[in-house]
């Protein structure tokens, strides 16, 4: 069982630095951060907090396939990798709709595209040449030069049901957006399958965290846009928060419940890591 932390997307660039920094002399084991369309970019921000910190592993949550080509993004992750052996994970996903549509990117298969790409960076870091003539992947004949030694793994950021079972098929790992809950969680790890047999696959939960009496009124406008984007109702969508204890229950009824890493994502702008030491000391 992982706990991880997100460097939210409305912090200011500058401010990863001291907040992951500060995050390695922590237990924490993992620190998120996040690509999300006009906000920053998940590989240069994962470059830099491996850069100054030596014991996290720093996951991307998550590159939209549509925007990345897939060579590339294998260049920039072994690179990574190579430098930082052991310490990084990287989620592809399908992009929000609409803002792919917005950069002009929007595939005309968006689940062949996360498939494809999903398998070309996958065997491309693994030290493969690759050869594809998909339907949105093509490649020919291309291959790393410094395929890392340790190869990171890749997950799968998804949540509808065929998304589910390509990333059990594809993927290493899924990454499940803030709000799912532990009632949820036994059912989507049944939409995943179980894969390969031969290889683990690593269940990552986001999750709201706000510690405070204040957290339902704080939390109210980003619960509700949520409860939209997932179809479900406000009430339902799942958080980490209240009392440092109640946060904690939550977390611990995550991991009950199948998830294999819990990534908190503080939502305060102000000092977001006491949050995350409320958290620790209760759990």
């Amino acid at each position: 069982m992982r706990l991880g932390v997100m460097f939210d997307r409305d912090l200011p660039p500058e401010q990863l630095i001291p907040f992951a920094r500060a995050l390695d002399e922590t237990s924490v084991d993992d620190l998120w951060v996040v690509e999300d369309l006009g906000w920053t970019g998940g590989v240069s921000s994962a470059a830099t907090a491996l850069a100054v910190t030596s014991r996290l592993r720093v996951g991307i949550g998550i590159s939209p396939a549509p925007l990345r080509n897939p060579m590339l993004l294998a260049m920039e992750l072994g690179n990574l990798a190579r430098v930082h052996p052991g310490r990084l994970a990287a989620g592809i996903g399908h992009g929000v709709g609409d803002w792919m549509r917005q950069a002009g990117a929007a595939p005309p298969s968006p689940l062949a595209l996360l498939e494809e790409t999903i398998g070309s960076v996958r065997a491309l870091l693994r030290g493969e040449t690759v050869t594809l003539d998909g339907r949105s992947v093509h490649l020919d004949g291309v291959s790393l030069v410094h395929p890392p030694a340790a190869v990171p793994p890749v997950l799968a950021g998804v949540k509808g049901p065929k998304s589910l079972a390509l990333s059990g098929r594809v993927a290493q790992g899924t990454i499940l957006p803030e709000g799912v809950g532990p009632a949820q969680l036994p059912g989507i790890r049944e939409q995943i399958g179980a894969g390969d047999a031969a290889e683990e696959h690593e269940v990552v939960v986001f999750t709201y965290l706000h510690i405070g009496a204040d957290a339902a009124e704080f939390t109210r406008s980003m619960v509700e846009g949520q409860a939209s984007w997932l179809g479900v109702a406000p009430e339902d969508v799942a958080m980490a928060a209240g009392t440092p204890e109640e946060a904690a229950a939550q977390v611990k009824s995550l991991w009950a419940a199948g998830a294999d890493t819990v990534a908190v994502r503080p939502l305060a702008q102000e000092d977001p890591l006491r949050h995350v030491t409320a958290l620790l000391s209760a759990l």
